[in-house]
């Protein structure tokens, strides 16, 4: 196959290059791993635990993107959704992987690497990276590690995931190649959209001077999906309108009171719902850069580049239903039963557009002197996720302002059923019917919009410089120490501004999205298959341009909050050294190291207070000793035992440090919420163990354990606020004496665990006679538990920690045929706490089949066949309580069909 030779043509030559250090060399000096077969030899070289994805990996999936490719590998978990705006529903509707955890634990508790460089935090409330910007081309190796070396960076609980680009000496000297896609997306189709997208990528390496000392390496990619799911938002309803109440209760208060001994679960019912359509597209661009100077044999000297860019447009249009909550009092139970009275229709429209980009650059050397090699590196960062022009609107019967009274629909009994699945079925009457799918001219405007400009960027820079002495006897094998600093600097603004009603604007009654042009159609059903309802297409511009005519500007700008209160400003600069060193002691090898982290933090926001509106700082600062001690036993060249303990941590967001101030006044009482800058790290001490075994025929198994003490747990509750709760008090605020004054700020919780078990096996049947040796099997399985404290001895599970991870593979090559069939499974997990109601949030399995075909022609041309979710399961699935769907969200964003045609120069 002509694509496979070229990837064994480039690890061939970087095995030449490194022939003499083969046996010593760390996976940080992995420049390609092209095959399933390097893959695996990778892991049992390392000094510590890894997971590695080869060139051939990537190109044999079926994905949106990289963050989605690294589900296949064990231990690995992705999610969908994050925090603030891509919270939730709202993020799970565009239907792809966003961030990646490792080990059970939030993607914040992950470190993500390019080319070694730490990839700065854009996001705007938390220090994940949104990995979906990065799309499954111009990677050739991705090295999870499960734990840590001393010389790696100790903020990485969850691992370290370091995304690797080729050189041109880990080529094929003059290699090039173009590739172009068409891709289709189902649910669009089930919409009557086009849903079509399509790319193109290529890459060249290149090596001159008069001995070849030079090499450059050059990639670039462009592509767009356009994209149209299905939204039920239960739980979206029962947060924001309250749509949901007891069935049953003690009292005969709206939501009520759970009954002694009743199952609270059980008892739980959906009195709302919003369903309709997310539709968009995603726009990415950029590429990578290697350029290489190969001195003599003691110097080299590199400049590495990448760069990625993704613009999103998503707008989505939901029909809701919204019930009057009522009782009745039920003589034989002594019970208040639940009976709605009457509804409001609404149609809400909001969009979720993002600007996110990623950049990173590096400098370094390597210079080999006698024993010592030494290898200083400059390097810069850019991260940006900004939201530029959220908006919204709505309309609803029963719109009230100075020119309508509204009205209500009457109504009586239960609002839901479930279907076999657990879809929530919405009882509908005629007349509730009749509105929704004429919302355009039978429900009032409500107001002239809402918009949101949110703006957010991390840059770092940063040096390092590490120093081996290599000894050329003894046990002792080598020492290695090295220092490293890093300035980041993190921006947040939000401006918020809705305005006045159409009614009053325009100063009558009756005004309806119809007449104002805000409505272009329908879809036929909002949620094809499932609901018969129709949901309005709305004229995005249209609303636009009708926001921009009745915006205030000139109040906006004598309005200090809208232009201050989300505003944020963090320095963030961390100085570690560290030391380390290796004994092979026969067949046992033992690297004990030690790591220093010194973080100084400062941090400027808003204090909103009436009396005192002005910008104010605080400062943190945490100083982290992180011992290891790794020992590998290898009895053979195709066995390795390991066992290894570690300390890690993970600093607070600096949203959590230093968040704007606000403040609610009361009767001579104040309530203050703000940032915390007393916030401890999380902590983890983390205990691996592991066997890893390998044959000559292409196969591998690997059984791990592991287990990782936390303290000062920390979680992310889907917004701003993190470990929200009253910590502090007094009588004193800004000089003002009050009869109470209320701090409420995050705050850590207590000690937690995680614990688990992970499987890995690979056969490839070479061994076989004919066409059957191109078979090849593979499973990888994690089975995990979690519990913290959330604070006040509070117990639950890990926030997005799968109880269970798993993976099947099979695959095919014989000749120039290749076929890759990829089932992958991640269990239930707990989203958010909900300390109030006592029930969390959860998310119900996820499963995905995915299946790729290949065919390279003999010319260097070769076409490829992905097809990811090939059953249309559901992408997202979210619920209150572990047990119940009474009150869930729900997406299905369908199934995904590429088309790639590759030419290899």
């Amino acid at each position: 196959m002509a694509l496979l030779s070229v990837f064994g043509a480039a690890q061939a030559a970087a095995q030449d290059q490194t022939s003499a250090e083969a046996d010593a060399a760390e996976v940080a000096t992995i420049i390609v791993v092209g095959t399933r077969n390097d893959a695996m030899r990778t892991q049992m070289r390392s000094d510590n635990a890894v997971s590695v994805m080869s060139a051939e990996d990537l190109e044999h999936t079926a994905v949106h993107n990289v963050a989605e490719a690294l589900a296949l590998l064990p231990g690995v978990s992705v999610q969908n959704t994050g925090n603030s705006f891509f919270g939730g529903v709202d993020g799970a509707s565009r239907g792809e992987g966003m961030f990646v955890g490792v080990r059970g634990m939030n993607s914040e508790f992950t470190l993500a690497l390019i080319n070694g460089v730490n990839a700065a935090q854009g996001m705007p409330y938390s220090r994940q990276v949104q990995l979906s910007l990065l799309p499954p081309s111009g990677l050739k190796t991705i090295v999870v590690n499960k734990n840590s070396t001393a010389d790696m960076d100790g903020d990485a609980i969850g691992g370290t995931i370091n995304f690797v680009t080729p050189s041109a000496f880990s080529m094929a000297d003059d290699y090039a190649s173009l590739s172009v896609s068409g891709r289709v997306e189902s649910r669009a189709r089930d919409y009557d959209e086009d849903g079509l997208g399509g790319g193109v990528s290529g890459e060249i390496a290149r090596r001159f001077g008069q001995n070849d000392q030079f090499g450059l390496y050059v990639s670039a990619f462009y592509d767009k999906r356009n994209f149209a799911n299905s939204m039920i938002a239960g739980l979206m309803a029962a947060q924001n309108d309250g749509g949901w109440a007891y069935l049953h209760s003690a009292t005969d208060s709206a939501a009520g009171v759970n009954p002694d001994g009743m199952d609270q679960e059980a008892n739980l019912a959906l009195t709302g719902l919003n369903v309709g359509v997310s539709t968009g597209y995603t726009e990415r661009f950029g590429g990578n850069f290697s350029l290489d100077w190969r001195a003599d044999d003691s110097l080299d000297v590199y400049l590495r580049g990448s760069y990625a860019f993704a613009e999103t447009q998503q707008n989505s249009t939901l029909n809701q239903f919204i019930q009057n909550r009522a009782r009745v009092y039920n003589a034989a139970t002594g019970l208040y039963d639940l009976n709605l009275t009457n509804s409001s229709v609404r149609v809400w429209y909001t969009t979720n557009p993002e600007d996110a980009d990623l950049s990173t650059l590096t400098f370094g050397a390597v210079k080999r002197y006698g024993a010592w090699t030494l290898s200083p590196s400059l390097f810069y960062s850019y991260g940006g996720n900004d939201r530029p022009d959220h908006i919204e609107a709505s309309m609803r019967n029963n719109q009230s302002d100075k020119y309508n009274t509204g009205s209500i629909l009457p109504y009586s009994g239960l609002f839901a059923g479930y279907d076999a699945d657990g879809y929530p079925i919405p009882l509908l009457t005629a007349a509730q019917q009749n509105l929704v799918n004429n919302s355009g001219t039978a429900l009032l405007a409500r107001r002239a919009g809402q918009r949101t400009q949110q703006f957010s960027n991390q840059q770092k820079v940063g040096a390092r410089f590490d120093a081996q002495y290599d000894f050329d006897s003894g046990a002792l094998s080598y020492v290695k120490t090295g220092v490293k600093y890093v300035e980041s600097h993190r921006r947040v603004s939000s401006h918020d501004w809705t305005n006045d009603h159409f009614a009053n604007l325009l100063g009558r009654a009756g005004v309806t999205w119809d007449e104002l042009g805000l409505v272009e159609g329908y879809f036929d059903s909002a949620y094809p298959g499932l609901y018969g309802i129709r949901a309005p297409k709305v004229n995005h511009d249209r609303l636009v341009e009708l926001f921009n005519q009745y915006f205030d500007a000139e109040a906006a700008a004598a309005d200090l909050c809208y232009l201050n209160c989300n505003t944020l400003k963090g320095d963030e600069n961390v100085a570690a050294a560290y030391v380390t060193g290796k004994w092979n002691l026969g067949a046992v090898e033992v690297l004990p190291g030690l790591r220093y982290e010194h973080t100084q933090i400062e941090n400027t926001y808003w204090n909103n207070d009436e009396a005192a509106q002005r910008f104010e700082s605080n400062s943190t600062e945490y100083n982290e000793w992180l011992p290891s001690l790794f020992v590998n036993y290898r009895p053979t060249d195709q066995t390795v035992y390991r066992a290894s303990i570690t300390r890690a941590y993970m600093r607070p967001a600096l949203v959590q440090l230093g968040g704007s101030e606000t403040t609610e006044r009361g009767d001579n009482s104040i309530t203050v919420t703000r940032g915390n800058p007393d916030l401890k790290t999380l902590k983890s001490w983390n205990f691996d163990t592991s066997a890893e075994w390998s044959n000559d025929f292409g196969g591998y198994a690997m059984v791990g354990g592991y287990y990782k003490q936390l303290s000062d747990y920390m979680y992310d509750n889907g917004s701003t606020t993190v470990n929200g709760g009253e910590n502090g008090g007094g009588t004193e605020y800004n000089g003002e004496i009050f009869d109470r004054v209320t701090i409420v700020s995050p705050t850590n919780g207590g000690d937690g665990y995680v614990k688990g078990v992970e499987i890995q096996l690979y056969q490839a049947f070479d061994m076989l006679p004919g066409w059957l040796s191109g078979f090849g099997a593979g499973v990888n399985y994690t089975r995990q538990w979690t519990e913290v404290d959330i604070g006040g001895g509070e117990k639950h599970r890990m926030q997005n920690a799968p109880d269970e991870l798993a993976n099947v593979k099979l695959n095919y090559a014989w000749r120039n045929l290749t076929l890759d069939l990829n089932w992958n499974y991640s269990g239930e997990t707990v989203t958010a706490y909900n300390r109030v109601a006592g029930l969390d949030y959860w998310t119900r399995p996820i499963r995905r089949t995915d299946l790729h075909a290949g065919y390279a022609f003999d010319n260097g041309v070769m076409l490829d066949l992905s097809v990811s979710n090939l059953f249309e399961d559901y992408s997202y699935w979210a619920h209150v309580g572990r047990n119940s769907l009474a009150l869930s969200d729900v997406v299905n964003s369908g199934r995904t069909t590429l088309l790639t045609l590759k030419y290899d120069f």
